[in-house]
Parts: structure tokens; sequence; C-alpha cells
């Protein structure tokens, strides 16, 4: 997204909800996994309180904050990735309205489920579920409020550009992260174990063709990124596209205004970064969501905040906003305060974060605690070999980061003697979190 300064491509719709409201650098997900992240999104929980801790079904039958809007008045839908398992108690609810992929669905001629029925919908996902999100706000009575989740699958792996993006960047070659080379010294074990490396684990349908003959290992490693993120950018630029359509249609039919717009994701995603793809660490690049907001009555334009802001505080912020009370046994609280530029007192100085689903492209199961400046991590479960709990003797090991001195993560000072006070209220601040969070009444892995 070009209004977080990337260097390798441009989002200009995108941009404009950002321009025109606010843009948040410092958000995080609570679990780095799609599935989890959006039942935490839904409920406003941590995954050891909704029940989705890896690829598990959602139990459409908790809490969740479309029911409270809907209870309330509101029009509401959900169009497109859903991810939570589908059939009985996983079917959406909550929603007047719901159209889904099944699972991660396909990006061209997509089966689509539609209020339990499943149907296929010929053409490109991005613009199928843009039409059928136009579609719907047209329908909706426009004496009631409504909440439209528009989701979409790209740019999921595999990352199938459409006809007219397909040419995007054909001729250049996109630039390398600063991190590509990683060695994977100077940290725990669990970064030389993941298995989601951009020069050995990319498959060929993530890359499209047979890589040419007699490249070295160093050229096959990049022609390997220049394929996969070429592709993935083509799918963010008709992601972007789409956007500005739905953007388009609030300026047409007089709601921008009094529409609040966000944009944001499920998790981050490694593009080369530490030579990796795909997520699941707590490292930087999985563990930022990008958010960006736009309500015209209450957020000043063009403003940037950089409070800590986690995925559970998005359901408490939608009630908020209808003016619905937040239910106390959700663990996350209201942003409104600080989109009106507020700092309220109790606000978040310090997160935290686990990692459930052990090994998972090789990630060991790992949990840990992020302040501004800091990072702890603890790798619980990387001895199991498999399944295990949280209260294993084997030993686990740690990563401690200064982000201040390391933002990309490449050494841990976690054995620094220098550092010892720091790991000691960091430690003290991790059990804080977990206790609050009762995350201690919940052991083993996935």
């Amino acid at each position: 997204m070009s209004c977080y300064d990337s260097q390798i491509n441009d989002t200009p719709n995108i941009d404009r909800i950002a321009h025109e409201g606010m843009r948040f650098d410092n958000c995080f997900c609570t679990n780095s996994i799609c599935a989890p992240s959006r039942a935490t999104i839904l409920t406003g929980k941590y995954s050891h309180k909704n029940g989705v801790r890896a690829f598990d079904d959602f139990d459409g039958r908790q809490q969740t904050f479309p029911k409270l809007l809907q209870k309330a008045g509101y029009q509401t839908a959900i169009i497109g990735k859903w991810h939570l398992g589908h059939g009985g108690a996983s079917d959406p609810t909550g929603f007047d309205y719901w159209n889904v992929l099944p699972g991660q669905g396909l990006y061209h001629d997509p089966d689509m489920i539609e209020m339990g029925e499943t149907k296929v919908i010929k053409g490109y996902a991005t613009d199928i579920i843009t039409d059928l999100s136009i579609d719907w706000l047209d329908s909706t009575s426009k004496d009631r409020p409504f909440c439209l989740m528009c989701h979409h699958k790209a740019p999921h792996r595999h990352w199938e550009p459409d006809e007219k993006h397909a040419q995007m960047y054909e001729d250049i070659e996109i630039p390398y992260p600063q991190t590509f080379d990683d060695d994977y010294q100077n940290r725990a074990s669990a970064a030389a174990a993941a298995t989601m490396r951009i020069d050995r684990d990319l498959g060929r349908e993530d890359v499209k063709a047979d890589p040419p003959a007699g490249l070295s290992d160093w050229e096959l490693k990049k022609w390997n990124y220049q394929r996969f993120i070429k592709d993935y950018l083509r799918c963010v630029a008709s992601v972007d596209d789409n956007v500005g359509r739905l953007l388009d249609y609030l300026d047409v039919a007089g709601l921008t205004d009094d529409t609040i717009v966000i944009y944001t994701s499920d998790q981050g995603f490694f593009l080369g970064d530490h030579g990796w793809y795909d997520k699941r660490f707590m490292y930087e690049e999985s563990l930022r969501m990008p958010f960006v907001i736009r309500y015209p009555r209450e957020i000043q334009a063009g403003t940037v905040n950089d409070e800590i802001i986690l995925n559970n505080d998005f359901a408490p912020t939608f009630l908020d906003y209808a003016g619905i009370d937040i239910p106390e046994d959700m663990q996350g609280a209201s942003i409104r305060p600080r989109l009106q530029g507020e700092v309220p007192e109790d606000w978040q100085t310090s997160m935290y974060y686990r990692y459930w689903m052990h090994l998972g492209h090789g990630v060991y199961a790992h949990y840990g605690g992020r302040t501004k400046r800091y990072k702890l991590i603890n790798y619980y479960a990387q001895a199991l070999g498999g399944r295990g709990t949280i209260d294993d003797p084997k030993p686990p090991e740690w990563e401690l980061f200064d982000l201040e001195k390391d933002l990309m993560e490449m050494n841990s000072v976690y054995n620094d003697p220098d550092y010892a006070g720091v790991i000691k209220e960091l430690k003290s601040e991790l059990d804080w979190l977990r206790n609050e969070l009762k995350d201690n009444e919940v052991h083993g892995v996935d």
C-alpha cells in the first residue's frame, strides 16, 4: 500500500481512505493466520476465547458484533471470503445477507455460497465480490443504517491475476527486501526451521512456470521472487481498483459523509522479507495489519496514529460508533477516542500475541509481548516435535528484539547481559497480559 510508503507499487484508491481519514502505523493481529484473525474481528476476543486457534470451524452461536448491530436495527451483510467453515453453526450468522466463498475460494469462476445455496459465478473473484457488494448496497433501505463486510480473497496464495492486470510489471525488476538474504543466525532455531522460503518452498502453482535451465541457487531464488511478487502485486492492483469502485459508489449515492470506511486485512505477510512468503511469526511483517479509516464527520483528514491497536479492538469500535453498549467479555477497547485525537489514560502500551498452529509451514507455536520499543517471544513448543503442552519441561527458546535499534529483527539480544533488566520487566508484563486475558487457563498447541 503506497500510503504506507510501499517502494514496489501504488494503491491510489486505498490511499484515498488514508488521505481522507487516519492511518494507523501500529495495528497488530493477535494470531497471524487467516481464520483466527477473522474470528477475533467478529468477536472482539482472543483465539482461546472464541474457539478458533488455527483452522477450526467458527461456532456461530456465540456473540458477534454483526449480531449486535442487527439487533439494533442495522442491515448487515458479508460478501466474499469467510474462511471459518460452512454448514450448520459455522455458516455466517448475524447477517441479513451472506454470499461467501467456500474455504479460500477460486480466483476465476468461483463457487459462492449464497444464503446456503452454492452457485458458480462467472468472472474474476475480486470484481464479483465488488459487484455483489454494490448490488446489496443498492437493495438496502435508505431509512436504516447498514454494515457491509466486503472481504476480498485476493491477494491470497496462489496469486492469479485477472486479464486486465496480467502484464503489469512485466518488463521491470521488483526491488528485493533488505532482509531477502537472511541466514537465520543470531536468533532462536525457529527461523531456520520454517518451511516457507522463497528459494526452496514455493511450488510450481505459485510461480506458474518451470525455471530456466542452468540457474544458480541465487539466480533461482531471484527468479522465484520475481514470479511470485509480480502476480501478488497484480492481484493487489485489482483489489485497489475495486476499492475505488466502492468509494465512487458512496460518492454518487451521497453516502460518503455518513459512512465509516475501513480498509484492513486479517494479518500481514512476508513478501520476500527474511527470504520468506506466508505469515505466522510474531515478526513485524506478519504481525502488522494495515488499518486506514475514513469518517469525514469525525476523523480529521490526513492524520497518522502510532498508538498500539489490535484486531480485537475492531468490534468494540464498531459498536461504539453505532451507539451500542460494548459487552464486558469483549477483550478489546474502542479506538474511537484515538480517532478523535485523544489518548485515554489507560490506553494499552503493550500487546499479547499467540500463534497456536505448531509446525504449520514449520513454524513453532509461540507467544509473546510487544511494546513500542521491545518484542519478547517464547517458542514454547519447539522441542515437542508435535503435540504437547505449554507446561512441557523441555526448555523453551526466547528472542528479544530492540526495535529501536533493529527494526528488521535480525539480531536477538535475549542473551545480552545489557538487556537483563529489560527482560525481567517484559516477562513480568507478559505474565500480566496472559493473566489479564486468561490465556493461562488454556494449554497445549494445535
